[in-house]
């Protein structure tokens, strides 16, 4: 199976998202955090682009959000 497309990385993906919302972060303000485009916060955020672990991190901290708390509780959601 892809991690791409795996249920526990789109949990963690919804979260990311949900996270960045509450924040009140736009993706074009994100993308400026993390000297990215807004298309690429997009893609990440719509599946069409796959986010490697240390981008995962510099998004959650960039957003204000726990990277491991995202991951922890994608996960304990899943079982």
């Amino acid at each position: 199976m892809s991690s791409l497309r795996s249920d526990l990385y789109l949990r963690i993906i919804e979260l990311l998202v949900q996270a960045r919302k509450d924040a009140g972060i736009t993706q074009a303000e994100l993308g400026k955090r993390i000297d990215q485009r807004q298309t690429f916060v997009s893609k990440v955020e719509l599946g069409e682009r796959r986010l490697d672990v240390a981008e995962f991190i510099l998004i959650s901290r960039a957003i204000g959000a726990d990277p491991n708390g995202i991951m922890r509780q994608a996960e304990a959601e899943r079982y």
